[in-house]
């Protein structure tokens, strides 16, 4: 490969083409990877232009369906994007447990976020708060003025918080809009009704606003599900215990808690890719509010009921949406919405919290039980295979040899083919 410099001007500029054509010449891609940059999957090239800067290419993941999930008496069959293998498969086998009893129970998921507004440089912290306390109904409406539909339905900017906080830079404090969103993420809608009431909290404050922007660690959207998973299913008592024992070591150790957390969301992480959600600001909720209690613990809790079957709780924030950013633009979230089959952001986050339950015990269960790798192992080696250039037909051959000698290496695919070339019997 040629050298080159990364400062290029421009970029932007140039049509989609011919930003591609520069990577052609730049890299010197083979053919095959250039048909790899001129694929565009599902998308238009004027409409995946549109959606990040610089584009030059479309990048596509699996695209799976979990199935046997029953929430809160009704059926669903959940799409989920992910590149790991056994989740899908590890969750709807969860789903099939807790569907015995019922299936999963989940709460009313409230649509309000915060929009945090930083007020800095105050002379008089009382006197500003008091004020501020004393002009909310002022501010609420002129927030309130910047989308009167949303006010219509129902939604909008409902009350305002004000907390104190001590930094390196002295005192602040800080606004939390209170805003329902209804059925979108509603980060757009908070940051303009910060942006809209900032004037206003300047001149009643006497301070000076910095920061004005949403907050993904949404405490007032928390989703909360619920359900039985049947003992016999699960493995038996000595399954059981070793679940319990799993939580309990998480509950104890923020090491453990942290991979228990990511297994959890391995589930809701997966719906929302596949529903256009934003991810990063899922994942930085649920991360933060494990923390909340000054111990980063996990989301999820397990207990026996009189039967000794296992009884699981999650609790986790949730700002999904269904209308609005990708949700709409993207074709396949749009299909992944219509086969999910929620008629608002609500029944989303239930579903969402349903999935990541669902998905940390059938994690749980494969630790406490054959270990988390043996349930990899299957789809991994065929990958294994694959790269080390096995043919397709031959592939389930190699896979399942190199399985049974626990061997799941690149070399051994490889010397197991060559084997089979010369025409030893395996």
């Amino acid at each position: 490969m040629k050298e080159f410099r990364s400062d290029i001007s421009g970029f932007y500029k140039l049509a989609i083409e011919e930003r591609q054509k520069m990577i052609f010449d730049l890299f010197e891609l083979a053919q095959d990877e250039i048909k790899l940059l001129q694929n565009f999957g599902y998308f238009k090239p004027k409409q995946i232009d549109t959606l990040i800067e610089n584009v030059v290419g479309s990048y596509q993941l699996p695209f799976g369906l979990a199935f046997n999930f029953k929430v809160n008496g009704k059926d669903y069959i959940i799409p989920m994007v992910i590149e790991e293998p056994s989740v899908v498969a590890a969750a709807s086998n969860a789903a099939k447990m807790a569907r015995k009893h019922g299936g999963f129970h989940s709460e009313h998921v409230k649509s309000v976020m915060i929009a945090q507004i930083q007020v800095t440089q105050l002379k008089d912290i009382e006197s500003a708060k008091k004020s501020i306390e004393d002009n909310k109904k002022k501010l609420l409406k002129i927030a309130n003025e910047q989308d009167p539909l949303l006010n219509k339905l129902g939604g909008g900017a409902q009350d305002i918080e004000i907390r104190e906080i001590q930094t390196k830079k002295g005192r602040m404090i800080i606004l939390h809009l209170l805003v329902n969103v209804l059925d979108a993420m509603g980060a757009n809608v908070c940051n303009t009704f910060a942006e809209a009431i900032s004037p206003q909290v300047e001149e009643i404050s006497g301070g000076k606003v910095n920061l004005r922007i949403v907050s993904n660690l949404a405490v007032h959207r928390l989703a909360r599900s619920k359900a039985t998973f049947n003992k016999e299913m699960l493995g038996g008592r000595e399954i059981v215990e070793g679940i319990l024992n799993a939580y309990e070591f998480a509950q104890a150790d923020p090491y453990r808690a942290t991979t228990h957390n990511k297994g959890i969301m391995n589930g809701i992480v997966a719906l929302t890719l596949a529903t256009g959600n934003d991810t990063r600001a899922i994942e930085s909720g649920a991360h933060a509010f494990a923390s909340l209690n000054g111990q980063y613990s996990p989301l999820t809790k397990f207990e026996l009921d009189s039967e000794g079957n296992l009884v699981g709780e999650i609790e986790v924030p949730l700002a999904l949406g269904i209308i609005g950013g990708m949700t709409k633009i993207h074709p396949m979230a749009r299909l992944a919405l219509k086969i999910l089959n929620v008629k608002s952001a609500n029944e989303l986050s239930q579903v969402a919290a349903a999935l990541g339950l669902a998905q940390n015990v059938a994690a749980l269960r494969a630790l406490a039980s054959e270990g988390i790798q043996k349930g990899h192992m299957a789809l991994h080696s065929r990958n294994i295979a694959k790269i080390a250039g096995v043919p397709d037909e031959l592939i389930e051959k190699v896979s399942k040899k190199m399985v049974a000698e626990k061997k799941i290496r690149v070399d051994y695919a490889k010397e197991i083919l060559q084997k089979m070339n010369e025409g030893e019997n395996l």
